[in-house]
């Protein structure tokens, strides 16, 4: 009955936008408005059609990448500039206030494209009956001798849009979260002959010459040179429970997250899961008003149209956010978890394949893009922190994991290749011995009551990280011995600070975080919590600062240092010198080619609780600090959600040195060489 009722709605929308297209009765530029978006919904049709009725591999590939190329060439940066999703061209077309609304309700359109593919029909009617609805705002004023709709009016259509339809969408989300039978995209890849790399316009995901070039050369490598990578990233996976004592035997379930062209080690990957006990649980990054995570790809995701309008949109929800509907989106995600609790408690975690080699971008900050007021942004953080727990309560930190592991885009350059292989070597580096001369630091450092860092040459990084003291120097340990687990490649040791005494300045040349770049990124300290921060990528101090709160601090005022680490892996450090991609580099490498600190939460965020070994059977101890203390009496104020590292390559670091209780400094790394004793096989690679 349900399904008849929607199929009628669909038939029904689709034929009001036929007719809205063929009989206009608007002004031109509204009319465009509503022609242009109204054809994209009705080729959304068209594919949604097409995909009920004929197998996707039974498709046409002509006509798989016609639709690719007419879906996504509005955003493309080619096209971009007349686009009615750019919140400029809108504005300059109906004026600021309207423009903004209209921006962001073409880009909501464009969310449904995935949908056509996943073959859900709701997803593209509720956004079709949204444009139906603005349609007939906009006669109706006509008819009443007004020239368009008042603002007021276009707001209450959008915030109930998002109110309305709050419920399904937060079912949605946390069903592809835990339920295996979601199956799309696993099925893709588990039937696909990805010998023929035309699999991968079936994803309904933008594609270009770039992951056909990736999917190609993984198709070039041996077997058993795929399997190494496979097994790298899985073996990875379950050693992380082991070292944290966690019982995976428990769990039913693994997210798989990746960029489109690494099928080949993916379907390797959901192979050693299920000898492992898990099914594999793949999902579409979000894009939606429901489901944006800023600039980030939490999920599968193909080529990126243009990053410009990522970064235009990541604000959107300023247009509807208030208290109100804080309350009703967290009363959603508690009643779909609530629907999926079986579910999420058999949730092991995820495992997450990055990719990188993009272009550094520096995004253009427009005054037409949305963006959150101060009220809006302390109602995001505390929607983040509820959800958060929330999301925890259900998927419980404790007796979850993960894994990270990260190769080159073809992107990347000429190079990509050599880069590709040497990558591969980086990620499979044989942990014992760095388990051994990490051990040698560890020893030295449980010794400091604190650590100080100075830059060398132009860098400006003074600090002092104060340590968690011992109480049993013979069963305790202060830092924990990473190889290669869940941040693989191998390379570091780390600690929670106290934040008490940590205090100075971070400062890194040029760094690349979440996809944007930063050049001379500066952030002050004040026992432990960030109190100051610049950066030179706009001539504006004022932009400067926005683009670092937005986009490292998250809203948040302030964060704290909830990770101080010292990288080991000076194989990798030197791969990226020699091709010239240290800005390049994921955040997962990088902080292991020097000291990094990470603002936010600590490593051990919502698993304090466990208790965790070095290889050495001493306890680590510093998983908590100050502010993560305060999970136990204001939960709410415990977590950030976020967690960044910032990196100083070796080349910009003169000394970094253990300081004892009595005032004696021993020095572990000197003008980015390290010194002490047991430690000096790290230079190696430097000389070589």
């Amino acid at each position: 009955m349900m399904e008849t009722m929607l199929w009628e709605r669909f038939e029904l929308a689709e034929e009001r936008i036929n007719s809205l297209i063929e009989n206009p009765e608007l002004p031109a530029s509204w009319q465009d408005f509503f022609t242009t978006q109204g054809e994209l919904l009705l080729l959304l049709c068209k594919v949604y059609k097409a995909r009920k009725e004929t197998p996707l591999d039974k498709i046409k590939v002509d006509i798989l990448k016609e639709w690719n190329h007419v879906l996504y060439q509005d955003i493309c940066e080619a096209h971009y500039h007349q686009s009615y999703c750019n919140p400029t061209f809108c504005a300059t077309t109906f004026g600021l206030k309207k423009g903004r609304y209209l921006a962001t309700i073409a880009a909501e359109m464009r969310s449904a494209i995935p949908y056509a593919w996943e073959g859900d029909m709701q997803e593209i009617v509720i956004r079709m009956e949204l444009l139906l609805e603005l349609f007939t705002c906009c006669t109706d004023a006509l008819s009443e001798n007004e020239k368009e709709p008042e603002d007021k009016t276009l707001k209450e259509i959008l915030y109930w849009y998002v109110s309305d339809y709050s419920e399904p969408e937060s079912e949605q989300r946390v069903a592809e979260m835990v339920d295996a039978r979601r199956d799309f995209a696993l099925n893709l890849i588990l039937t696909s002959d990805l010998n023929d790399v035309d699999y991968l316009y079936r994803f309904g995901e933008f594609i270009t010459e770039n992951e056909i070039t990736l999917a190609r050369y993984l198709n070039s490598l041996p077997e058993a040179t795929i399997a190494l990578m496979a097994d790298t990233f899985t073996e990875g996976y379950r050693i992380g429970f082991v070292n944290t004592g966690k019982d995976l035997n428990r769990k039913k379930t693994v997210n798989i997250r990746y960029p489109i062209g690494m099928e080949r080690v993916v379907r390797q990957a959901i192979r050693n899961f299920e000898v492992m006990g898990l099914k594999c649980i793949i999902y579409r990054a979000g894009n939606s008003l429901f489901r944006r995570q800023g600039t980030q790809k939490i999920g599968f995701f193909g080529a990126n149209p243009n990053p410009q309008y990522d970064y235009d949109h990541k604000e959107d929800e300023a247009l509807f956010l208030d208290g109100q509907m804080v309350t009703r989106k967290l009363e959603c995600l508690r009643s779909a978890f609530e629907e999926y609790k079986e579910e999420a408690f058999g949730h092991a975690g995820p495992a997450v394949i990055e990719i990188f080699g993009e272009t550094p971008f520096i995004p253009k900050e427009k005054e037409e893009a949305v963006v959150l007021s101060k009220e809006q942004q302390r109602l995001k953080v505390n929607y983040a922190g509820k959800a958060g727990s929330l999301t925890n309560e259900y998927i419980k930190g404790e007796e979850r994991s993960f894994t990270i592991i990260a190769f080159p885009s073809p992107k990347i350059g000429p190079d990509f290749e050599q880069i590709f292989n040497a990558t591969i070597r980086i990620n499979t580096l044989e942990y014992k011995k760095y388990q051994r001369i990490q051990q040698t630091l560890i020893d030295t450092l449980d010794q400091a009551c604190k650590v100080r860092v100075e830059g060398a040459g132009e860098n400006r990084t003074k600090l002092e990280i104060a340590l968690i003291p011992l109480k049993d120097a013979k069963s305790e340990t202060k830092f924990e011995n990473c190889v290669a687990d869940v941040n693989i490649p191998v390379g570091e040791v780390f600690t929670s600070p106290q934040l008490a005494g940590t205090n100075g300045v971070l400062h890194v040349s040029h760094v690349y975080l979440n996809e944007l770049e930063y050049k001379n990124l500066q952030i002050t300290f004040k026992d432990g919590k960030i109190t100051d921060y610049s950066c030179s990528n706009y001539d504006s101090e004022e932009q400067n600062r926005k683009y670092i709160k937005d986009n490292v601090l998250f809203h948040h005022e302030t964060l704290p240092m909830g990770e101080f680490a010292i990288g080991t892996n000076t194989t990798a450090y030197v791969m990226a010198r020699k091709f010239g991609i240290e800005a390049q580099l994921p955040i997962l490498i990088a902080e292991k080619t020097g000291p990094h600190f990470a603002v936010g939460d600590t490593c051990y965020s919502h698993a304090e609780e466990l208790r965790v070994y070095n290889p050495d059977g001493k306890e680590i101890i510093s998983r908590d600090n100050e502010v993560s203390l305060l999970r136990k009496t204001n939960p709410e104020e415990a977590y950030f959600n976020c967690h960044t590292d910032v990196t100083i390559p070796y080349d910009e670091l003169g000394r970094l040195s253990a300081v004892l209780p009595n005032g004696e400094e021993i020095v572990l790394i000197q003008n980015g060489r390290f010194v002490l004793p047991g430690t000096e096989e790290l230079n190696e690679a430097f000389e070589q």
